[in-house]
Order: structure tokens, then C-alpha cells, then sequence
């Protein structure tokens, strides 16, 4: 019935979330509210982690892709469950380093590292830095020449793959702002001239074709194409590439109907790509990582907003106005995002209103849904929208001055506050 296994409804026609009444967690911590499973989360680590053991013998590493959703205790959770992390900058490296999560577990990715970025990851003695071009090799080389280390990179690689997912999301084909294409030669000239320096020492290559993918098939083939640069690589330079970084971008369920491939058919069908391939090109099977984010967290959360006004305009549309919107869940307004959108206060009440969900900002296009069947909804009712735990509280914005909310994580009946909601004056604070 719904899209976790971590909701229900209880004898109060009340949604629940990881045993949870939503209607109490909206009284005890205020609305807007955004709530994760904390056993739904450490379910999904293990079943990537256990496809590692089950597909590689152990010979691997899962990456947690902090954009999705980056705080202190996410870090703890997901060290706790034996996985590593990716990060995008030099914030999320802080936050992880600040809970003490090991700096050798620490993938550091982006597209335009800015120098105290890079300096920042060197000095902290992060496991790989993934390279994204070759003016970051450049920076880096000499970053690392200047403090007397030997870097360790991985090359982020353009398989030239559409993965048939949303334009904004794609990012596996030759038009991307990221990484170096394998069509142009460009790749091959990164790879050379990184074994030519003397601070970096080239481990392995990454590519990543996008996100929110159902489908196996690209993910096959980006094992393919990868496993044939190292390949590649190998015939031209005589170097055995020993670590391979498949990425992440397992779809999840947003609304019921969809059905994304269990995560264990992505891992057993590209595993046997993998050991495949290698077993072909007489290559030893690589180090593999890869990095669920969306997938460990996305359908974890729901976010708990308090219904204000009910807009009726007859045969027009009907609004329901909600106390968040754009500043806690921009998706909609960027990519037209689907949510299953209830009533936690009337689960299983008839619905018979079909409403568009307003936010609070002033936008014209601050909607979280439209077409949505809901119950008679009125002042004081909760909304729940469902799979908010990926690429929301990362994307919140203070626009028109609205304090982020606050972050709840639930466990077997039990609620604890992870993110404390903003304030006013934590709104100011860096006014001059």
C-alpha cells in the first residue's frame, strides 16, 4: 500500500512512520517536518553491502553519496554499517570528519574543486580523489608536490551512455559537465598524463550515467564500456587500472505503481559483466565500489506538513496551502517530481477532492503536487508527502526568509531530533 515497508496506519486512522503516530511527531516537533526510518536506512546499507560480499567476495566498498542527504548522524549510521562515503565538497567532508568518520573511507567528487577544496582533502588524508579534469590534475599534482604526499585518484569517465532519465539527471553521455570522454580521447590523455606525474597515483576509474534509473540495461553496458577502457589502458600503457567505480542512480519508488528493479538484480547482473569481462580481457576483477544515495535514503523520509487554507475556484482548481513548499522541497518546481501525497490525520477516509498542494512561497510555481485524491481536507489537517529523504533537506533554501525545518529520525516507536529547525535569528546571524 505504501512506498516503504516503514509505513503504516495504527487503530487512529493515523499514518505512522517506524512505529511513530505522524500526527504526534507534527504536535511534539512542529510542521514543516521532515521524518527518516532509521531501520528502513539500515536495511538498504546492508543489502548493498551484503550484494558486495554476495557478488565480489568482500572485494569492494559501498559508498554512501552524501547529496542526497548529508547531517552528522547519517554519517554515524552509515560508518556504523561498514560503508564509506562520497562526498561533493568541502562541507560535506567537515561534517563527516566532524563525527569522525575515517578519512580513508572518503571519496571526494566534483566537477570544479575549488583549490582549498582540494587542499582540504589532501590535508585530511581522504581515500581517493576523483578527478574530474585535467586542470584539477594539474591543481592537485602540485597541491600534493608542495605538501610532500602521493595522491591517490581515481579518473571520473564519460561512458557515453543515455540512461533515458530526466535531462537535469543525465549525466553519462559525451554533452556533460562532467567528466573526461572516452569518444574524443580525451580520457585516454588523462590517464596517460597522470602516470607521468610524480604525486598522483592513478587507481581506478569512475563513471556515474545518472539517476532515478528502473532499468538494468545501462548499467550493464557502463560495466562494458568500463571494463574495455581498463582494458584499453592496460594495452596502451602496460598499467593495470585495479579499482572500478560503477556509481549509483537505482531508481526508487515514489508513488506505488512504480516498480524499480530490486537492488540486488542491478548488483548480481553487472557483477557478472564485470567478472565476465575481466575473465576476457585477462584482467584481474577490480576493487568495485558503488554509490547509493537516492537509494539508501529517498523512500526512508516523509515530510509532515499542517494544511492552513482550502482554495476552491469551481471548475477551475482546488489548492490546499501547506506551512513549507520550494524551501523544504524544490523537486517539483525543477523537475516536476512525483510524490504520493495523504491525509496522516484521515488514512483511509474516502478521498474525494482533488487538489493541488500549494507552498507557502511567494511563487506561482511553489507547488509540492497536482492532481492529487485526497479526503475533505480542512485548517489543522496533516499532510504526509512520502520518499523525501533524498535531494530535499539537501536542496532547502532560506527563500523569502523561511527557517529550514527540522530533521526527525524515528526507530521502533522512538523519535529523536538529528537537525534542530532553523530560527530567525539563525536566519540573520551572518547579516552585517
Amino acid at each position: 500500500m505504501f512506498v516503504s515497508d516503514g509505513l503504516n496506519i495504527n487503530e487512529k486512522n493515523h499514518l505512522t512512520i517506524g512505529g511513530c503516530d505522524t500526527t504526534e511527531l507534527a504536535k511534539e516537533f512542529g510542521t514543516s517536518l521532515i521524518v527518516y526510518d532509521e531501520n528502513e536506512i539500515r536495511k538498504n546499507c546492508r543489502a548493498f553491502v551484503g550484494s558486495i560480499q554476495k557478488n565480489y567476495n568482500g572485494n569492494g566498498r559501498v559508498l554512501y553519496a552524501s547529496k542526497a542527504f548529508s547531517c552528522k548522524e547519517i554519517y554515524r549510521i552509515v560508518n556504523d554499517e561498514n560503508m564509506g562515503i562520497d562526498v561533493v565538497s568541502g562541507g560535506e567532508l567537515y561534517t563527516a570528519l566532524s563525527v569522525g568518520f575515517p578519512a580513508e573511507k572518503i571519496c571526494f567528487h566534483g566537477n570544479n574543486k575549488k583549490h582549498s577544496e582540494l587542499t582540504e582533502a589532501v590535508d585530511a588524508g581522504v581515500g581517493r580523489i576523483v578527478v574530474d579534469n585535467l586542470t584539477e590534475l594539474e591543481s592537485l599534482n602540485r597541491i600534493a608536490g608542495e605538501k610532500g604526499k602521493k595522491v591517490s585518484i581515481m579518473f571520473r569517465i564519460k561512458p557515453g551512455i543515455d540512461a533515458h532519465t530526466h535531462d537535469f539527471v543525465r549525466t553519462g553521455q559525451i554533452d556533460s559537465k562532467f567528466g573526461l570522454a572516452l569518444e574524443t580521447g580525451e580520457a585516454m590523455q588523462g590517464v596517460k598524463t597522470a602516470l607521468a606525474m610524480e604525486n598522483v597515483e592513478l587507481k581506478g576509474v569512475h563513471c556515474h550515467i545518472g539517476s532515478q534509473i528502473f532499468d538494468i540495461d545501462p548499467f550493464e553496458l557502463a560495466a562494458e564500456v568500463m571494463m574495455k577502457f581498463i582494458k584499453d589502458i592496460k594495452d596502451e600503457t602496460g598499467v593495470t587500472i585495479t579499482e572500478l567505480n560503477l556509481g549509483g542512480g537505482f531508481g526508487i519508488k515514489y508513488l506505488v505503481d512504480d516498480k524499480p528493479e530490486a537492488y540486488e538484480n542491478y548488483m548480481d547482473n553487472v557483477a557478472k559483466i564485470v567478472n565476465k569481462k575481466a575473465e576476457e580481457y585477462s584482467l584481474p576483477v577490480p576493487f568495485i565500489y558503488i554509490e547509493p544515495g537516492r537509494s539508501i535514503v529517498g523512500a526512508t523520509a516523509i515530510t509532515l506538513y499542517t494544511v492552513g487554507a482550502v482554495k476552491r475556484i469551481p471548475n477551475i482548481r482546488n489548492y490546499v496551502s501547506v506551512d513549507g513548499g520550494m524551501v523544504d522541497n524544490p523537486r517539483y518546481i525543477l523537475y516536476q517530481s512525483d510524490y504520493e501525497v495523504v491525509c496522516a490525520n484521515k488514512i483511509n477516509n474516502e478521498k474525494a477532492l482533488t487538489a493541488t498542494i500549494a507552498g507557502k512561497c511567494c511563487e506561482s510555481g511553489d507547488l509540492i503536487q497536482e492532481n492529487v485524491q485526497l479526503p475533505e481536507v480542512e485548517a489543522g489537517d496533516i499532510l504526509a508527502v512520502l520518499s523525501t529523504g533524498a535531494y530535499n533537506y539537501s536542496m532547502a533554501s532560506n527563500y523569502n526568509r523561511i527557517p529550514r525545518p527540522p530533521v526527525v529520525m524515528v526507530k521502533d516507536g522512538q523519535a529523536r531530533l538529528i537537525i534542530k529547525g532553523e530560527s530567525y535569528e539563525d536566519i540573520i546571524k551572518n547579516d552585517i
